[in-house]
């Protein structure tokens, strides 16, 4: 019984926190203002970002991407895997151009890594060509992957100067191993 009465307040708990995060159609996909200007920042920039996950994922996982912004480019291409593409027939790899530091449905983005220059010009065209290699663009799972963490972690292991540790919580990130 004592189980039981446990069990059902946790379940509960569960419940009322996991539903106080609102509705994600509403939830902030504002610009963070982490990244720099593309219309003011001529050099080439690589950015790879992480946010907590919508809802109660939010409490153990992250969301990763990556922001690129070659030199004199007055935009920013957006490299992520978001598995609910996949339920609408779309890949879940999506690569467009966007806002490189938008909140990820209400939760504010941490800068992981962030490199700038002349020479990040050809870390760009490798991670294009890692992207466009990517072994599971149109397959999603939550656990144990591939997700949007094994997109980055893939990216991660084809660009070696990209030197970057994602968190622990970037669940799925090991995939690619």
């Amino acid at each position: 019984m004592k189980k039981l009465i446990l069990l059902s307040t946790l379940a509960l708990f569960m419940i009322q926190t996991g539903c106080s995060d609102g509705d994600w159609r509403t939830a902030s996909r504002e610009p963070a203002g982490i990244a720099p200007d593309p219309a003011r920042n001529r050099e080439a920039v690589v950015q790879v970002y992480a946010a907590r996950a919508w809802g109660w994922r939010g409490w153990f996982a992250v969301h990763t991407w990556i922001a690129t912004k070659g030199t004199d480019e007055p935009y920013y291409t957006v490299y992520e895997v978001i598995g609910w593409r996949g339920n609408r027939g779309l890949p879940v790899l999506r690569v467009e151009v966007d806002v490189p530091d938008r909140y990820w449905y209400g939760k504010k983005p941490r800068l992981l890594a962030d490199f700038r220059g002349s020479q990040v010009d050809a870390l760009i065209a490798q991670i294009k060509t890692a992207a466009h290699d990517y072994p599971w663009a149109n397959e999603y799972r939550v656990f144990p992957g591939p997700n949007s963490n094994t997109f980055t972690g893939w990216i991660l292991a084809q660009v070696p100067a990209l030197d970057v540790r994602l968190p622990f919580s970037a669940i799925g990130s090991g995939y690619v191993n």
